[in-house]
This record gives structure tokens, C-alpha cells and sequence, in this order.
């Protein structure tokens, strides 16, 4: 009879990784590991994937931010100094019952699983059960998917991982800061500087970056990756100097809506993938950003519903030029299917079509227009954080970004943003208010909102003023 040890192979945690696999070796349920490239974060995972499987029958899935890179990062990942792939060294053959490469799932004798998923792609696992997961690069990765899985691992009384290095001051950032403050969490923050890291190494990546990004940008890239700091910026990221500056300006706050004035709002239409809507209102020269939804896998119907609900006082929906796309899950009398355009008037919406541009064009207009807007900081949370992870795809064989976005969890609510900044100039600014004088006597007297300067009146007008200013004397 073969025995078999785990972690497999005679594998232990290197010092630097001894307390986050003790709080999970001693049953911990939560936690958040930041910590520098090649610190082992997805080694740790693994084995600890491993033992929990056998502990405890059940299911872990290992989430990637996009499906796609899932297998080359986990599924066929070799361990350089064995030359052997890692889930092989972590779950060996001899515990398994089934392996399907295809769909990347492992079933093991005892009847627990282990699988490769997406953040991407998380709406795919609607009635999965599930007792683990790790979060890989959770920076990376699509905040929605944690909302989804969350409650099933509270049903299940289950495990949760995340690993990553920083990405700015996003979703990771705001988890690592709730654990911290959470006695169920445990959470940790390693640099080269607590592991012992060679320095000789990142100064050699320093240069190779250097060379390739530039001075700046190399820098900001080694004191991410290797020191995880929040404050380097997200490289090729889009707006990201126009956020910071939304920060600093104060534009991000509490911004409630102006019953008075009009919400409009703005959509990125998808059924498989999400559908993101902004809400916003034209006060005078700024864009009132009060509200964000994103969801997936809903038709028309639910949006609609959504916005009843939050029962502001509503303008048009602005919607892309593809909305006079024919949807192939709904037809018409005459068994035609109908545009998507047909289906939200139905639903009880008013679209108008944003005039079709080039995508460059909407992301330059989006910088022209986040100057002038302000944001909701609560309620536009996810959008916010989407907008500041928008970035241009890299190609790492000619090590230059690439003139197209990288399409990832960020892309719905970013496309929604660049309609918005199209749609807004259709929109005529609201009236505002004609403000008030009170006079030392309680009086009040409602003067012109942009009263002319002496040399630009007429006689009436300057006899007029004059008038009023005996009334009130």
C-alpha cells in the first residue's frame, strides 16, 4: 500500500511563509496575503489546496482574473528547479481519480475536486458548491466574483485565499485593509526587505525595466512588484492621472442627486458578459456622477427594474450605437428578433443612440470630461475602481503597449464611461437656481444669475437696477 505524505514530496514552507500556512493549517478561514514577485505565493496555495482537500471532502477552485491565462499560469506551470508542473507536485498522481486537461479539473479518490476557474467568467458557476478558493493576483481580478462566492463559502462554512501583489489602491488594498482590522483575518504584507530577498535580483529587474518602460516607469514597477507598494501607478493604465486628481480635488465624495435635475443614464449592453450603467446629472458645467450597477447574465427586464428601484427622478438612456443590434432571445409577433433598442422601449426606457466613434476617441474624450465630474464615492465604488484598472494591453514580444484596451473585468464599466463622455454634450446643462440677496432687514430680492457688468448694460437695464436698489433701502 502506497502512503502518501502531504504536502506532497516533502514540501515545507519557507520561513517567510510560515505564518500564513500556519493560520491555515490551524483552521483559519480567512486571509490576505500581499507579498512580492517569486515569494511562492501560488506554491503556497497549492499544497495548502492539497492538504485541505483530504481534510475535508469537498470542492476548491483556483481563480485566476481571466480564464484564458488560467492554464498557462497554474494548469501547465513547471517548477523551474524540478522541471516537474506544479499541480503535479502538489496533487500527486496517486491521489487521483480523474484529471480532465481540457476543462482543467481534478477528482481525487476520496471524492473532493480541485479546478482552474475564472474571474472572468464566475456567472458560469450559478448552483456550484464549493469549500475553498483561492484568489490568484486577486488585484487583478474581477471584485465581482468575490461578492458571488462569498456567500456560498458562508453556507458551506468554507476557506478563502487571496494572493497578490498591489495594482494601486484598489480592491486588494481595501481587503487588506478590512483584514486588518478583522480578528477572523489574517493578513500580511511581505517585501524583499521582511523576506530576504537577494537585492541583487530586483536591482538587475530594475534595469531590465528600465529598458524597457523607462526610468519612471521601471522604478514604479520594482517598488510594486517587489517593495507592494499601493502608490506605484498601474502601468498603462488610461485615466489614471485624471483620478488621482478627482482624489486630491475632492471630486470624489458624497454626491447626492439633485431631485430637480434630471438622471440620465448610460449603458454597455451584454447578456454573457456584464452590462455596466452609469447615473449621472448635468448640474451647471460639472457631471454629477451619483450612481454605478454592473451585473451579468440578466436581459433588459432586470436593468429596468433596477433603475425603478432606485426611483430617481430620470432623464434618457444613452445606450452604443450597436443597441439597433437584432437580439436573437427575444422576438416580435411576426417571430422577427428584435433590436435591443425595441426591447428597452418596451421595458419602459427612453434610448438614444450615442453617435459611434472610434474607441481612442472616446477614451481621449473621457479624459476631457473626468475633469469636469464628480463621484459618488459609495455608490460608484466598483466603477470608480474599474476606471482606474482601464489600461492599454501590453505585447510582450515587442515590449510595447499595444494602441487597443486589454480586455478584462474593467472593459464594461470603462466602455460605459467613454458613451458617457460622448453622450453628456447632448445633454444641455440644467438651469441653475437664480440666487438670493437678503438685506439687512430680512428682505429678500432674486437678482439675475449672471448680472451684466455697467458697460454692457443698456439705459433700461442700468434704470432697472437702480429701481431695485431704492426698493431695498
Amino acid at each position: 500500500m502506497t502512503v502518501i505524505r502531504l504536502p506532497a514530496g516533502g514540501w515545507k514552507p519557507r520561513d517567510s511563509q510560515r505564518k500564513l500556512w500556519g493560520f491555515l493549517e490551524r483552521g483559519g478561514r480567512r486571509a490576505v496575503e500581499l507579498a512580492h514577485r517569486r515569494w511562492g505565493k501560488d506554491e503556497v496555495a497549492l499544497h495548502r489546496s492539497a492538504v485541505a482537500l483530504h481534510e475535508r471532502v469537498g470542492n476548491v477552485w483556483h481563480c485566476l482574473p481571466l480564464f484564458a491565462q488560467a492554464r498557462k499560469t497554474i494548469w501547465t506551470a513547471v517548477n523551474p528547479h524540478t522541471g516537474i508542473r506544479r499541480i503535479d507536485e502538489a496533487f500527486p498522481q496517486e491521489l487521483r481519480a480523474l484529471t480532465n486537461e481540457q476543462e482543467m479539473f481534478i477528482r481525487f479518490l476520496n471524492g473532493s475536486t480541485w479546478q482552474v476557474i475564472g474571474s472572468d467568467t464566475y456567472n458560469h458557476l450559478v448552483g456550484a458548491s464549493v469549500n475553498g478558493v483561492v484568489f490568484s493576483e486577486w488585484a487583478l481580478a474581477n471584485p465581482s466574483a468575490w461578492a458571488f462566492i462569498a456567500p456560498i463559502l458562508a453556507e458551506n462554512d468554507g476557506w478563502a485565499l487571496f494572493i497578490t501583489t498591489p495594482r494601486g489602491r484598489n480592491h486588494a488594498k481595501t481587503t487588506y485593509d478590512m483584514a486588518r482590522g478583522n480578528p477572523g483575518w489574517f493578513a500580511e504584507v511581505s517585501t524583499v526587505a521582511d523576506t530576504g530577498f537577494p537585492l541583487e535580483i530586483v536591482e538587475a529587474q530594475r534595469e531590465e525595466y528600465r529598458s524597457i518602460y523607462g526610468t519612471d516607469a521601471g522604478d514604479a514597477l520594482i517598488e510594486q512588484e517587489y517593495w507592494c507598494s499601493f502608490e506605484a501607478a498601474i502601468l498603462g493604465s488610461y485615466w489614471g492621472k485624471e483620478l488621482v486628481a478627482a482624489e486630491r480635488e475632492g471630486r470624489i465624495r458624497k454626491v447626492d442627486a439633485d431631485p430637480n435635475i434630471p438622471v440620465d443614464t448610460v449603458w454597455d449592453l451584454g447578456v454573457g458578459d456584464s452590462t455596466s450603467i452609469w447615473f449621472f446629472q448635468m448640474a451647471g458645467a460639472e457631471i454629477h456622477i451619483v450612481d454605478f450597477y454592473e451585473a451579468s447574465g440578466y436581459g433588459i427586464e432586470h436593468y429596468a427594474n433596477i433603475k425603478r428601484e432606485k426611483r430617481y427622478n430620470y432623464g434618457v438612456d444613452y445606450v452604443p450605437h450597436d443597441a439597433k443590434q437584432r437580439s436573437f432571445t427575444s422576438s416580435g409577433r411576426d417571430g422577427k428578433a428584435k433590436q435591443r433598442i425595441e426591447v428597452m422601449i418596451e421595458c419602459g426606457l427612453r434610448p438614444v443612440l450615442v453617435p459611434d466613434h472610434k474607441v481612442i476617441d472616446g477614451i481621449n474624450a473621457a479624459r476631457q470630461t473626468l475633469p469636469r465630474c464628480w463621484f459618488d464615492e459609495g455608490r460608484c465604488e466598483n466603477g470608480l475602481e474599474a476606471l482606474r484598472q482601464y489600461q492599454a494591453e501590453w505585447d510582450d514580444d515587442k515590449k510595447v503597449f499595444r494602441d487597443r484596451p486589454l480586455h478584462n473585468w474593467a472593459s464594461h464599466a470603462a466602455d460605459s464611461f467613454r458613451y458617457l463622455s460622448i453622450a453628456w454634450k447632448q445633454r444641455a446643462p440644467a438651469k441653475l437656481a437664480v440666487p438670493v440677496i437678503v438685506d439687512p432687514l430680512g428682505r429678500t430680492r432674486p437678482i439675475h444669475p449672471c448680472p451684466k457688468v455697467l458697460t454692457k448694460m443698456t439705459y433700461s437695464e442700468f434704470a432697472a437696477t437702480r429701481g431695485k436698489r431704492r426698493e431695498m433701502v
